[in-house]
Order: C-alpha cells, then structure tokens, then sequence
C-alpha cells in the first residue's frame, strides 16, 4: 500500500510548490526527507570550496560564488523540511543571487587581478533587485523559473564562447553541462510524470524505493554541476592570470580547482 501522508510539526504546506516525494511519510519533523538530506550535495562541497580559496589566496568573487551556493543548499534544505512559503522563498531568491554571482566571475575572467566591474556589477544587482520585486508580488514559481533560466542561458553561452574562441580545457566545461543538464532532465520527468513515478515507487521494497525520488537527484545533480561550473570559472580565470591551477576531484565526482601561489604557469 502507499505511504500514508500526515500533517508534521510545521502544519500545512503553505508554499506555491509541493514535490513529487510524499510528504511526512518517515518523520513529523521533515515534510520531505530525501528532497531535504540530498541538499548537503549543495552544503559540503561550497563549504570546502570556501577553505580552499581562503587558503590560495581567490579574489572575492570566488568566495562569494561558493557562498552563494551554500546558501541556495541550505534554503533548499529548509524549503523542503517545512514547505512553508517563505522558506521557499529562502531557496529560490538565492539561486538568482547566486548565478548573479556566477555569470559576473565568467563575464570578468579576463580582466586585470583583484579589479572590479562596477557596471556590470550594478546590472547584476538590478536584475536581481527587479526579479525579486516582481516575484514578490506575482507569487508565480514559473516567473522565478524564467528569471533563474535566463542566467543559467548566460552563463552556458559564456562558457560556450570561452571554450571555442579562448581555447579553455573542455573536460570542466562538459563535466558541468552534462551532470546539470541530466539533473534538469531528473527534474521535469519529476514534475511531469509525478503519478507514475509515485506509482512504481509503492510497487518497489522500502530499501529501494528512494532511488525513485527524482527531485533529490536533481539537488544532486545540479549541485556537482554548479561546483563545476565554479570550478571552470576559477581555472579560466588564473589561466588568465597566469597562475599555475591542479584541477583535482575529492571523491571522484566533486571537481575543486586549486591554485599555486608563487608558481607561475608555462
């Protein structure tokens, strides 16, 4: 039989979203459990992203573009243990901040070390600024949906342009857009086909069952996507600077970018 959904400790859902995953089915303390612990996909690898480029010196942006990340996980975990309106809104404003962030690293990987692009910082900040206002008050998730896809469309064609033009390292470039772009596709079977994919997972045993939740592989996803897209910021950046950078993965999967500071590359 299918799982029996209750009311938990945060009362009834009052966000304009409501996901695939049956809510407090395991616990009255987490509406959605998977679609929440999957966050730390978005939590720990920012977090170490911090630390290293606190300890190699990064210019601001990088710090900034980690934390933008970490946050959108945290909002995201809180959205989904809750459902409630305004911690949806603490999960998706940031996603907009946060590419914001993303797009003005990309856009200044080659200008001079440690300078700052007031204009296109003001832009950026404006969009952000407008988007939230608008959001604020249509209360339509396919509004924000439009507004983060226009970012994310920015950044894919900077990346695009840096690879064919500039001659940038394709494996980063490939490794964000494939592990995102299959997050995306997770996501709207999710969304579409929400009452099969409900269906096979009550035929499937207990220990099982959670490969079916689709939305947190799409947090899974979409955060080992948006680490790489970070880390092919960073690279093509100190490339530009001539920095000598080890690209490396920690446990395989999690691409970081560390970079030398007294070596200079050839």
């Amino acid at each position: 039989m299918a799982p029996v959904e209750t009311v938990g400790i945060w009362g009834e859902p009052t966000s304009t979203l409501d996901w695939c995953e049956r809510n407090y089915v395991q616990t009255i303390y987490i509406a959605e459990l998977w679609n929440t612990v999957s966050n730390v996909f978005m939590i720990i690898p920012p977090a170490f992203g911090i630390w290293f480029a606190l300890k190699d010196g990064l210019e601001r942006r990088f710090i900034m573009a980690f934390l933008g990340l970490l946050v959108v996980g945290v909002g995201s975990w809180f959205f989904h243990m809750t459902l409630l309106y305004e911690m949806q809104l603490f999960d998706e404003l940031p996603m907009i901040y946060g590419t914001c962030v993303f797009l003005y690293c990309l856009l200044e990987s080659n200008s001079p070390e440690n300078s700052h692009n007031y204009p296109l910082g003001a832009f950026l900040c404006l969009y952000a600024a407008i988007t939230t206002f608008c959001y604020l008050l249509i209360i339509n998730p396919l509004f924000h949906q439009a507004a983060y896809g226009t970012l994310v469309t920015g950044l894919l064609l900077r990346m695009i342009y840096c690879v064919k033009y500039e001659g940038f390292s394709k494996s980063l470039f490939l490794f964000s857009t494939v592990i995102y772009g299959t997050g995306f596709i997770i996501w709207n079977i999710d969304n579409i086909f929400c009452p099969n994919v409900r269906s096979l997972r009550d035929t499937l045993p207990v220990y099982v069952a959670p490969v079916t939740q689709l939305h947190a592989w799409w947090h899974v996803f979409a955060g080992l996507g948006t680490q790489a897209n970070i880390a092919f910021g960073i690279a093509l950046r100190y490339k530009f600077l001539k920095r000598k950078c080890i690209i490396w993965s920690h446990g395989i999967v999690v691409p970081f970018v560390r970079v030398c500071p007294s070596e200079h590359a050839e």
